[in-house]
Protein backbone atom coordinates (compact mmCIF):
# COMPACT_ATOMS: atom_id res chain seq x y z
CA UNK A 1 0.00 0.00 0.00
CA UNK A 2 1.22 3.52 -1.06
CA UNK A 3 1.20 6.24 1.25
CA UNK A 4 0.62 9.44 0.74
CA UNK A 5 2.30 12.00 2.33
CA UNK A 6 0.87 15.79 2.42
CA UNK A 7 3.04 18.38 1.15
CA UNK A 8 2.55 22.19 1.12
CA UNK A 9 1.50 21.77 -2.69
CA UNK A 10 -1.29 19.48 -1.76
CA UNK A 11 -2.41 20.77 1.70
CA UNK A 12 -4.98 23.81 1.86
CA UNK A 13 -3.17 27.02 0.83
CA UNK A 14 -1.43 29.11 3.74
CA UNK A 15 -3.70 31.09 5.63
CA UNK A 16 -3.30 34.66 6.58
CA UNK A 17 -2.51 33.34 10.23
CA UNK A 18 -0.19 30.78 9.22
CA UNK A 19 1.39 33.59 7.66
CA UNK A 20 1.85 35.83 11.08
CA UNK A 21 3.04 32.91 12.81
CA UNK A 22 6.08 32.71 10.26
CA UNK A 23 6.49 36.29 10.68
CA UNK A 24 6.06 36.08 14.47
CA UNK A 25 8.68 33.25 15.26
CA UNK A 26 11.61 34.66 12.82
CA UNK A 27 11.29 32.01 9.79
CA UNK A 28 9.79 34.94 7.58
CA UNK A 29 10.42 38.73 7.08
CA UNK A 30 9.45 39.57 3.69
CA UNK A 31 6.82 38.88 1.12
CA UNK A 32 9.28 36.78 -0.97
CA UNK A 33 10.11 34.78 1.74
CA UNK A 34 6.19 34.23 2.46
CA UNK A 35 6.11 32.93 -1.07
CA UNK A 36 8.96 30.88 -1.10
CA UNK A 37 7.64 28.96 2.52
CA UNK A 38 4.30 28.32 1.56
CA UNK A 39 4.14 28.52 -2.46
CA UNK A 40 1.01 31.10 -2.78
CA UNK A 41 1.15 33.27 -5.71
CA UNK A 42 2.12 37.28 -4.97
CA UNK A 43 -1.10 38.22 -5.32
CA UNK A 44 -2.11 35.57 -2.76
CA UNK A 45 0.29 36.95 -0.14
CA UNK A 46 -0.27 40.45 -0.96
CA UNK A 47 -3.98 40.09 -0.61
CA UNK A 48 -3.01 37.84 3.37
CA UNK A 49 -0.51 40.65 4.76
CA UNK A 50 -2.75 43.91 4.03
CA UNK A 51 -5.36 41.91 6.02
CA UNK A 52 -2.82 41.51 8.98
CA UNK A 53 -2.24 44.83 8.96
CA UNK A 54 -5.33 46.43 8.28
CA UNK A 55 -5.78 44.71 11.35
CA UNK A 56 -2.59 46.16 13.29
CA UNK A 57 -0.65 42.59 13.82
CA UNK A 58 1.45 43.32 11.04
CA UNK A 59 3.76 46.35 10.40
CA UNK A 60 5.87 47.35 7.27
CA UNK A 61 9.33 47.80 8.22
CA UNK A 62 9.91 51.47 6.40
CA UNK A 63 6.78 53.11 8.18
CA UNK A 64 8.55 52.26 11.71
CA UNK A 65 10.41 54.87 13.42
CA UNK A 66 13.19 52.75 13.72
CA UNK A 67 13.71 49.47 11.73
CA UNK A 68 17.16 48.23 12.99
CA UNK A 69 18.68 48.35 9.23
CA UNK A 70 15.34 46.17 8.44
CA UNK A 71 15.45 46.27 4.42
CA UNK A 72 12.17 47.89 2.51
CA UNK A 73 8.96 45.69 2.90
CA UNK A 74 10.14 44.23 5.64
CA UNK A 75 7.31 42.89 8.02
CA UNK A 76 7.55 43.12 11.87
CA UNK A 77 4.90 41.49 14.31
CA UNK A 78 3.57 44.51 16.43
CA UNK A 79 3.50 43.21 19.63
CA UNK A 80 1.92 46.07 20.32
CA UNK A 81 -1.17 45.57 18.69
CA UNK A 82 -3.17 43.91 21.67
CA UNK A 83 -2.37 42.47 25.04
CA UNK A 84 -3.31 39.74 27.21
CA UNK A 85 -3.92 39.40 31.14
CA UNK A 86 -2.23 37.03 33.31
CA UNK A 87 -3.53 35.33 36.81
CA UNK A 88 -1.30 32.75 38.60
CA UNK A 89 -3.06 31.46 41.53
CA UNK A 90 -1.12 29.28 44.48
CA UNK A 91 -2.15 27.96 47.65
CA UNK A 92 -1.10 31.30 49.34
CA UNK A 93 -0.61 34.01 46.70
CA UNK A 94 -1.86 35.39 43.89
CA UNK A 95 0.74 37.18 41.18
CA UNK A 96 -0.94 39.18 38.24
CA UNK A 97 0.61 40.95 35.41
CA UNK A 98 -0.64 42.69 32.02
CA UNK A 99 1.76 41.28 28.81
CA UNK A 100 2.27 42.79 25.30
CA UNK A 101 2.18 40.57 22.24
CA UNK A 102 5.81 39.35 22.81
CA UNK A 103 5.09 37.87 26.69
CA UNK A 104 6.78 41.46 27.76
CA UNK A 105 5.31 42.52 31.44
CA UNK A 106 3.77 46.29 31.14
CA UNK A 107 2.41 45.90 34.68
CA UNK A 108 2.76 43.51 37.28
CA UNK A 109 1.38 42.65 40.95
CA UNK A 110 1.72 39.97 43.59
CA UNK A 111 0.02 39.83 47.32
CA UNK A 112 -0.47 36.95 49.85
CA UNK A 113 -3.88 35.71 50.49
CA UNK A 114 -5.45 33.31 53.23
CA UNK A 115 -4.88 29.55 52.90
CA UNK A 116 -8.03 27.97 51.77
CA UNK A 117 -9.75 31.42 50.09
CA UNK A 118 -12.40 30.10 48.49
CA UNK A 119 -13.43 31.81 44.91
CA UNK A 120 -16.10 34.25 45.81
CA UNK A 121 -13.86 35.93 48.05
CA UNK A 122 -10.56 36.25 46.15
CA UNK A 123 -11.49 36.41 42.55
CA UNK A 124 -13.71 39.62 43.20
CA UNK A 125 -10.38 41.78 44.25
CA UNK A 126 -8.26 39.56 41.59
CA UNK A 127 -10.57 41.17 39.00
CA UNK A 128 -10.23 44.55 40.77
CA UNK A 129 -6.69 44.48 40.89
CA UNK A 130 -6.06 43.16 37.44
CA UNK A 131 -8.46 46.22 36.12
CA UNK A 132 -6.03 48.49 37.77
CA UNK A 133 -3.02 46.93 35.80
CA UNK A 134 -5.05 47.01 32.89
CA UNK A 135 -5.87 50.92 33.32
CA UNK A 136 -2.18 51.39 33.44
CA UNK A 137 -0.92 49.60 31.25
CA UNK A 138 -3.67 51.36 28.76
CA UNK A 139 -2.80 54.54 29.60
CA UNK A 140 0.72 54.52 28.27
CA UNK A 141 -0.38 52.38 25.33
CA UNK A 142 -2.88 53.97 23.50
CA UNK A 143 -5.48 51.19 24.98
CA UNK A 144 -4.60 48.11 22.67
CA UNK A 145 -7.48 45.53 22.89
CA UNK A 146 -7.32 42.89 25.79
CA UNK A 147 -7.22 39.27 23.78
CA UNK A 148 -7.33 36.83 26.27
CA UNK A 149 -7.05 36.00 29.61
CA UNK A 150 -4.59 33.24 30.79
CA UNK A 151 -5.05 31.18 34.49
CA UNK A 152 -3.72 28.96 36.66
CA UNK A 153 -4.66 27.07 39.43
CA UNK A 154 -3.13 24.16 40.98
CA UNK A 155 -4.57 20.70 40.66
CA UNK A 156 -6.28 19.18 37.50
CA UNK A 157 -8.02 21.85 35.30
CA UNK A 158 -10.74 21.33 32.41
CA UNK A 159 -9.59 23.72 29.74
CA UNK A 160 -13.03 23.11 28.37
CA UNK A 161 -15.31 24.45 30.35
CA UNK A 162 -12.70 26.61 32.38
CA UNK A 163 -12.76 25.43 35.90
CA UNK A 164 -10.76 22.67 38.51
CA UNK A 165 -11.75 19.37 38.40
CA UNK A 166 -8.99 18.19 40.86
CA UNK A 167 -7.12 20.46 43.47
CA UNK A 168 -6.56 18.46 46.78
CA UNK A 169 -5.41 22.31 47.81
CA UNK A 170 -7.76 24.61 46.83
CA UNK A 171 -10.78 23.51 48.67
CA UNK A 172 -14.53 25.05 47.03
CA UNK A 173 -12.79 25.68 43.99
CA UNK A 174 -13.53 22.46 41.95
CA UNK A 175 -16.20 22.62 39.74
CA UNK A 176 -16.88 26.43 39.93
CA UNK A 177 -16.40 28.32 36.52
CA UNK A 178 -13.88 30.79 36.52
CA UNK A 179 -14.71 32.75 33.39
CA UNK A 180 -17.58 35.07 34.63
CA UNK A 181 -15.16 36.61 37.52
CA UNK A 182 -13.66 38.39 34.96
CA UNK A 183 -16.28 38.97 32.57
CA UNK A 184 -16.07 43.19 34.09
CA UNK A 185 -12.40 42.82 33.41
CA UNK A 186 -12.27 42.73 29.78
CA UNK A 187 -14.31 40.95 26.75
CA UNK A 188 -11.92 38.64 26.33
CA UNK A 189 -11.67 34.57 26.65
CA UNK A 190 -10.21 32.76 29.57
CA UNK A 191 -7.58 29.80 29.31
CA UNK A 192 -7.04 27.68 31.95
CA UNK A 193 -4.19 25.31 32.75
CA UNK A 194 -2.43 23.88 36.13
CA UNK A 195 0.67 25.41 37.44
CA UNK A 196 3.06 22.93 36.13
CA UNK A 197 1.95 23.13 32.70
CA UNK A 198 1.79 27.33 32.71
CA UNK A 199 5.63 26.67 34.06
CA UNK A 200 6.70 24.83 31.26
CA UNK A 201 4.85 27.07 28.86
CA UNK A 202 6.91 29.88 30.75
CA UNK A 203 10.09 28.30 29.37
CA UNK A 204 8.97 27.92 25.77
CA UNK A 205 8.97 31.78 25.96
CA UNK A 206 13.05 32.64 25.98
CA UNK A 207 13.54 29.32 28.16
CA UNK A 208 16.15 26.33 28.58
CA UNK A 209 18.30 27.36 25.95
CA UNK A 210 15.70 26.97 23.07
CA UNK A 211 15.38 23.09 23.81
CA UNK A 212 12.53 20.65 22.16
CA UNK A 213 12.04 18.21 24.99
CA UNK A 214 12.13 19.19 28.34
CA UNK A 215 10.73 18.82 31.67
CA UNK A 216 10.04 21.19 34.14
CA UNK A 217 9.28 20.52 38.00
CA UNK A 218 7.17 22.67 40.50
CA UNK A 219 9.11 22.05 43.56
CA UNK A 220 7.05 24.55 45.97
CA UNK A 221 4.15 23.80 48.60
CA UNK A 222 3.65 21.16 45.76
CA UNK A 223 5.56 18.87 43.50
CA UNK A 224 4.33 19.09 40.22
CA UNK A 225 5.79 18.46 36.44
CA UNK A 226 5.29 20.17 33.00
CA UNK A 227 6.56 18.08 30.29
CA UNK A 228 7.68 20.20 26.84
CA UNK A 229 7.93 17.22 23.84
CA UNK A 230 9.04 18.61 20.45
CA UNK A 231 8.17 21.83 21.55
CA UNK A 232 5.13 21.80 22.51
CA UNK A 233 3.33 21.65 26.16
CA UNK A 234 1.47 18.01 27.23
CA UNK A 235 -1.33 17.89 29.17
CA UNK A 236 -2.64 14.73 28.90
CA UNK A 237 -6.06 13.22 28.43
CA UNK A 238 -7.25 15.11 31.36
CA UNK A 239 -5.30 17.58 31.72
CA UNK A 240 -3.29 15.05 34.76
CA UNK A 241 -0.12 14.76 33.04
CA UNK A 242 3.15 15.37 35.17
CA UNK A 243 1.37 14.67 38.65
CA UNK A 244 4.42 13.70 40.08
CA UNK A 245 3.64 14.42 43.28
CA UNK A 246 1.09 12.22 44.37
CA UNK A 247 2.91 9.24 42.65
CA UNK A 248 2.92 6.54 45.98
CA UNK A 249 6.55 5.90 46.56
CA UNK A 250 7.75 2.92 49.45
CA UNK A 251 9.94 5.53 51.61
CA UNK A 252 6.45 7.67 52.49
CA UNK A 253 5.02 4.24 53.93
CA UNK A 254 1.41 5.29 55.09
CA UNK A 255 1.64 8.74 55.68
CA UNK A 256 -1.69 11.13 55.29
CA UNK A 257 -1.10 13.36 52.15
CA UNK A 258 -3.40 16.36 51.44
CA UNK A 259 -4.99 14.70 48.66
CA UNK A 260 -6.87 12.18 50.58
CA UNK A 261 -4.85 9.29 49.74
CA UNK A 262 -1.42 7.47 51.67
CA UNK A 263 2.45 7.14 51.05
CA UNK A 264 2.19 9.95 47.95
CA UNK A 265 5.97 11.67 47.48
CA UNK A 266 4.73 15.01 48.32
CA UNK A 267 4.14 13.94 52.04
CA UNK A 268 7.99 13.23 52.24
CA UNK A 269 9.13 15.46 49.28
CA UNK A 270 6.61 18.19 49.24
CA UNK A 271 6.77 21.75 50.45
CA UNK A 272 4.47 21.69 53.21
CA UNK A 273 5.73 18.32 54.29
CA UNK A 274 8.71 19.94 54.55
CA UNK A 275 7.41 23.27 56.99
CA UNK A 276 5.49 20.35 58.88
CA UNK A 277 9.59 18.53 59.85
CA UNK A 278 10.75 21.82 60.40
CA UNK A 279 8.47 22.96 62.93
CA UNK A 280 8.82 19.47 64.54
CA UNK A 281 12.41 19.44 64.51
CA UNK A 282 14.13 22.35 63.49
CA UNK A 283 14.94 25.71 65.34
CA UNK A 284 12.17 26.25 67.58
CA UNK A 285 13.07 30.06 67.84
CA UNK A 286 12.76 30.48 64.06
CA UNK A 287 8.75 30.54 62.72
CA UNK A 288 8.75 28.81 59.50
CA UNK A 289 4.85 29.08 58.42
CA UNK A 290 5.41 28.68 53.92
CA UNK A 291 8.54 26.90 52.58
CA UNK A 292 9.83 29.90 51.33
CA UNK A 293 10.24 30.81 54.90
CA UNK A 294 12.62 27.29 55.32
CA UNK A 295 14.15 28.57 51.38
CA UNK A 296 15.22 31.92 53.17
CA UNK A 297 16.67 29.54 56.67
CA UNK A 298 18.66 27.46 54.25
CA UNK A 299 20.58 30.72 52.23
CA UNK A 300 20.94 32.00 55.50
CA UNK A 301 23.11 29.02 56.08
CA UNK A 302 20.57 26.79 58.54
CA UNK A 303 21.99 22.97 58.15
CA UNK A 304 18.83 21.66 59.49
CA UNK A 305 17.26 23.61 56.04
CA UNK A 306 19.25 22.42 53.74
CA UNK A 307 19.01 18.81 55.12
CA UNK A 308 15.68 18.77 54.12
CA UNK A 309 16.19 20.57 50.41
CA UNK A 310 18.69 17.89 49.71
CA UNK A 311 16.26 15.02 51.09
CA UNK A 312 13.64 16.65 48.89
CA UNK A 313 15.77 16.35 45.90
CA UNK A 314 16.65 13.36 46.25
CA UNK A 315 13.37 12.19 46.94
CA UNK A 316 11.93 13.61 44.02
CA UNK A 317 15.35 12.60 42.25
CA UNK A 318 14.18 8.89 42.87
CA UNK A 319 10.87 9.31 40.82
CA UNK A 320 11.82 11.60 38.44
CA UNK A 321 14.39 9.13 37.10
CA UNK A 322 11.65 7.11 35.43
CA UNK A 323 10.03 10.00 33.66
CA UNK A 324 13.75 10.64 32.35
CA UNK A 325 13.93 7.35 31.36
CA UNK A 326 10.65 7.39 29.77
CA UNK A 327 11.20 10.70 28.04
CA UNK A 328 14.46 11.02 27.28
CA UNK A 329 14.61 14.85 27.71
CA UNK A 330 17.61 17.47 26.71
CA UNK A 331 16.66 19.18 30.33
CA UNK A 332 15.76 19.16 33.65
CA UNK A 333 14.34 22.79 34.61
CA UNK A 334 13.76 23.26 38.38
CA UNK A 335 11.13 26.01 39.06
CA UNK A 336 8.96 26.60 41.91
CA UNK A 337 9.98 28.38 45.50
CA UNK A 338 12.59 25.96 46.49
CA UNK A 339 14.36 26.63 43.26
CA UNK A 340 15.07 29.74 45.04
CA UNK A 341 17.77 27.23 46.77
CA UNK A 342 19.05 25.61 43.51
CA UNK A 343 22.35 23.86 44.63
CA UNK A 344 21.14 22.74 47.30
CA UNK A 345 18.03 21.23 45.98
CA UNK A 346 19.74 19.81 43.03
CA UNK A 347 22.24 18.15 44.79
CA UNK A 348 19.90 15.76 46.17
CA UNK A 349 18.20 15.60 42.71
CA UNK A 350 21.19 14.78 40.93
CA UNK A 351 22.17 11.90 43.35
CA UNK A 352 19.26 9.68 42.69
CA UNK A 353 18.86 10.64 38.99
CA UNK A 354 21.98 9.48 38.00
CA UNK A 355 22.00 6.26 40.23
CA UNK A 356 18.74 5.35 38.53
CA UNK A 357 18.57 6.86 34.90
CA UNK A 358 20.05 4.89 32.11
CA UNK A 359 23.50 5.82 31.41
CA UNK A 360 22.23 7.21 27.86
CA UNK A 361 19.19 9.26 29.16
CA UNK A 362 21.56 11.14 31.34
CA UNK A 363 24.88 11.85 28.80
CA UNK A 364 23.62 14.98 28.20
CA UNK A 365 21.34 15.79 30.60
CA UNK A 366 21.59 19.43 31.70
CA UNK A 367 19.85 20.85 34.69
CA UNK A 368 18.93 24.58 34.95
CA UNK A 369 17.05 27.01 37.01
CA UNK A 370 13.66 28.14 35.42
CA UNK A 371 14.46 31.03 33.48
CA UNK A 372 11.86 33.81 35.08
CA UNK A 373 12.69 32.75 38.50
CA UNK A 374 9.70 33.89 41.06
CA UNK A 375 7.86 35.54 37.66
CA UNK A 376 7.61 31.96 35.65
CA UNK A 377 4.01 31.00 37.11
CA UNK A 378 2.46 34.54 35.57
CA UNK A 379 4.96 34.85 32.86
CA UNK A 380 3.33 31.02 31.82
CA UNK A 381 -0.07 32.04 32.29
CA UNK A 382 0.48 35.10 29.69
CA UNK A 383 2.25 32.68 27.02
CA UNK A 384 -0.84 30.18 27.78
CA UNK A 385 -3.55 33.40 26.56
CA UNK A 386 -0.93 33.85 23.72
CA UNK A 387 -0.37 30.31 22.46
CA UNK A 388 -4.49 30.48 22.22
CA UNK A 389 -4.67 34.05 20.42
CA UNK A 390 -1.94 33.83 18.22
CA UNK A 391 -2.89 30.57 16.48
CA UNK A 392 -3.41 30.51 13.39
CA UNK A 393 -6.92 29.30 13.47
CA UNK A 394 -7.56 31.85 15.91
CA UNK A 395 -5.76 34.66 13.92
CA UNK A 396 -8.12 33.90 10.96
CA UNK A 397 -11.40 33.79 12.82
CA UNK A 398 -10.63 37.83 14.43
CA UNK A 399 -9.14 38.66 10.47
CA UNK A 400 -13.18 37.16 9.53
CA UNK A 401 -14.63 39.00 12.26
CA UNK A 402 -12.75 42.14 11.54
CA UNK A 403 -14.12 42.08 7.77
Amino acid sequence: MIQVVETRETAAPATAGELLELVRTGRAATRSQLRALTGLSRTAVTARVSALTNAGLLLIGEELASTGGRPPGALVFNKDAGVVLAVAIGRSRSQLAVLDLDGQELAADSRDHEVGVGPDDLLPDVAQRLTGLLDAAQADRGEPPVLGIGLSLPGTLDSVRGLSIGSPVMSGWDGVELAPYFAGVADAPLFVANDADVLARSELLGGAGGLDDVLVVKASTGLGLGIIADGRVLSGHLGAAGEIGHTVVDAAGDLACRCGATGCLETIAAGWALVTRMAAEGDQGVPVEHVRDLVALALQGDSFARGLLRDSGRELGEVLAVAINLLNPAAVVIGGDMAAAFEFYLAGVRESVYRRSAPLATRDLQFLPAVHGDRAGVVGCGALALDHVLAPVAVDARLAALA
